[in-house]
Order: structure tokens, then sequence, then C-alpha cells
């Protein structure tokens, strides 16, 4: 099998989440409304973030690049899928598709390691107040966001090399919305054992690493909300952390099933729900988990919508 048939495939096709069109009409309202909704929460999120000096610290930091980074998530993969269902044609060039799949895993896998951050960063907070300053000033914020992004891109170029390794020699029907590694590499021509096992591995390390801190951060601050007599402080401590823990669960749940699993590339209609999960609904849900208990980004927007009238009055 030569290398003139993987030249033979020039494009991909996307069979989408339907194949009936007036379910695929519905699904475009819905998945417009979403991403629009999406879009505007989190900027929402960075506005106001960068114009109330209050929330200029640690915990907001890593959540205006949550914010940030869930728009370049969701704008990576809908659009592609929305343009798909209003015209009921989802086809994408070879080069196209790469490169949507390693934006989706490197903008991902940053999001695993940032989700964990952010639960050190509230373990040092809820735990370790004194030194909560010193331990996480600015370079280490910086440091840590750093972090997340070059082991995304890293991982996220070692799985997308490998999988375009393979011979693409037909057919090139996707049964997915988008570009995603698992539905892609069913359609090689040639053994994906090793491949499979790479992704598989490279997945434990930016699941179960992030993870595995998530969990320990939120194990000893429960033991220290815990001893505390004030009520108050418990209610504060629990809220901000099931809020986050909300957010781990949708993404960190949805994910490790679709990667970390046997016979990983043997996509099926099952994987494109489990995908909207992560790719859809994720993106919405950290700004109205963010900001709906949170004292802090209340008074944020209503310093922000009421300016100016309070600037009006003689």
């Amino acid at each position: 099998m030569g290398n003139n048939n993987v030249s033979s495939i020039k494009e991909f096709i996307l069979l989408g989440l339907s194949s009936h069109r007036k379910t695929q009409i519905l699904l475009f309202a819905v998945i417009l409304s979403i991403y629009s909704l999406s879009i505007v929460g989190n900027l929402v999120i960075i506005l106001l973030v960068q114009m109330d000096s209050r929330l200029h610290t640690p915990m907001y930091f890593f959540l205006k690049h949550l914010a940030g980074l869930e728009i370049c998530y969701i704008t990576t993969t809908l659009p592609q899928a929305l343009f798909n269902l209003l015209t009921g044609h989802g086809s994408i060039s070879f080069i196209g598709c790469a490169t949507q799949m390693h934006m989706i895993l490197t903008l991902g896998g940053t999001e695993c390691v940032l989700l964990g951050a952010m639960a050190y960063d509230r373990y040092l907070a809820i735990c370790h107040p004194l030194l909560y300053i010193l331990l996480m000033s600015r370079w280490r914020q910086l440091l840590l966001t750093i972090i997340s992004w070059s082991v995304g891109i890293l991982l996220a170029t070692i799985n997308v090399s490998c999988t375009f390794h393979h011979l693409f020699c037909g057919p090139n029907y996707i049964n997915h919305f988008v570009c995603e590694l698992p539905a892609v590499l069913k359609l090689a021509c040639t053994d994906t054992h090793i491949t499979e096992f790479v992704v598989f591995t490279t997945a434990a390390v930016i699941l179960l690493g992030p993870l595995s801190v998530i969990l320990t951060s939120y194990g000893l601050i429960l033991a220290s909300v815990l001893k505390r007599q004030s009520t108050a402080g418990r209610h504060k401590a629990f809220s901000t952390c099931a809020s986050h823990l909300t957010v781990v669960t949708v993404f960190y749940g949805t994910v490790i099933t679709m990667y970390m699993r046997p016979g990983l590339g043997t996509a099926s209609d099952f994987d494109k729900k489990i995908a909207v999960f992560y790719m859809v609904i994720t993106p919405l849900l950290n700004p109205i988990i963010y900001t709906l208990r949170n004292k802090d980004v209340h008074d944020a927007a209503a310093k922000v919508l009421f300016r100016p009238i309070v600037g009006e009055r003689p």
C-alpha cells in the first residue's frame, strides 16, 4: 500500500449528529444558542476580572485564562459543526482535519492541567491562607499557566503525528461532528495498536495526573474545612469547591470515557453524544457555575453595570 493511497483522500466527510434535515435544523438552532451564550458568558468573566481590581487574585487569574481557553475551544469545534448542520454537508480537508484535531487536543489537554492548577490554588488559599500570597505569587501563576499550555501542545503534537502517520485509503466518512481522534483513527488502513497505546499513555498522563492533584487537593480541603467551627467559613469553602468539582466531574468523566478505554479506534454514535458534554456543555457550564453564587463576581458586575448611572447623578 503506497503513498499514492494517502494522496487519493483529499477530504473527510463528517457525518454529524444527525442525517435527518429537520433534526439538523433543530440542532443548529440549539447549538448556535449554546455557542452564543458560551461566548458571551466567558467574555463577561474576562472583562469583569480585567476591569475590577478586587478580582486581581490568583483564583480569578486562572478563571480568566480558563474562560479564554473555553472561547478558543468552542470556536475551534462549533462553527464547523454549525456550518455542516446548516448546509447538510460536512466536508473538511485532510489538512483541515489534522489542524482541527491538533487544536482540540491542545486546548483540551491545556484545560486538564489548568483545572489541576486551579485545584492546587484553592488548596493553598484554604489550607495555608497566611502563606497563600507568597506561595501563589505572580510568577507561580504564570509558570503554572505556561506549563499547562506546554503540556497540552506537546501531547497533542505526539498524538496527531501518530494518527496521521497511518495510511488513509478510504472510506473517508468520519462518524462524528468534528475531527475527533478516535473517530479518525478508525479509518486508518494500517494496524493502529501502537498508536492506540501511545494515545492511551498520553491520555493517562494528562488526565489522571491533574485528576490526582484535584482529588488530593479537595481531600485536604475537606479535612481542613471540617476542623473549622465557623459555619460561614465552611459554607464559603464548600461552595467554591463544589462549583469546581462540578466542572471537573463533567469534563474529566466524559473525556476519560472517550480516550481511556479498550478499542480506541472503534468510534460509534455513543462517542458523539459523549463528546457533546465536553465540547458543548462544559464551556457553557463554566461561566454559569463560577458566577451564579459568587458574590465577588456579582459585586463586580453591579459595579460595571451601574457605573454610568452613578456618573449621571449631579
